[in-house]
C-alpha cells in the first residue's frame, strides 16, 4: 500500500499523463482510444499499468459473473475511470466507489475526456467519501 505522499505523486503524474493525451486529441474522441493514449503515455512514463481489469463478485460465497471491469489500473493501487461524455453523472462516482470497495483500494480518479477543459474533468474519488 502506497503511503499518503506516494499516492498524491502517483495521481500528479496520472493527471499529467491525462493532459498530455488531451492535448493531443482534445475532446470528441471514443473513450477507447483515450485508454490506449493514456496506457501509452502512463508507460512512457514508467508507471505500471493494467487494463480493462475484471472485477470478481462475491455474494455470500458464491462468485457471480457480473462482468465488471475496470479501465485501468496503476500501479496496482489507483484505479483510473475514463470517460468521454458531455457531463459526468453522479452514478460515475458511484461506480468507481464500488469498484474501490471491490477491490480493496482506496483511491480512484475519474477522468471526463468530453470537458473542454480537462482540469474541470478530473476528479479524485475516495472510498471514504
Amino acid at each position: 500500500m502506497l503511503t499518503h505522499e506516494e499516492m498524491y505523486q502517483l495521481m500528479y503524474e496520472v493527471r499529467g499523463a491525462a493532459m498530455e493525451v488531451y492535448n493531443y486529441f482534445g475532446p470528441g474522441l471514443l473513450e477507447s482510444i483515450y485508454e490506449k493514449a493514456m496506457i501509452q503515455e502512463l508507460n512512457s512514463r514508467g508507471l505500471s499499468v493494467k487494463s480493462q481489469v475484471p472485477i470478481n463478485v462475491n455474494y455470500k460465497g458464491v462468485e457471480i459473473d457480473a462482468d465488471f471491469r475496470i479501465d485501468l489500473l496503476v500501479e496496482d493501487e489507483l484505479i483510473v475511470e475514463l470517460k468521454s461524455v458531455e457531463e459526468i453523472k453522479s452514478i460515475y462516482y458511484k461506480q468507481l466507489r464500488t469498484y474501490l470497495k471491490l477491490l480493496d483500494k482506496n483511491e480512484g480518479l475519474l477522468i471526463n475526456f468530453g470537458e473542454y477543459d480537462l482540469k474541470k474533468g478530473m476528479r479524485r474519488v475516495s472510498v471514504n467519501e
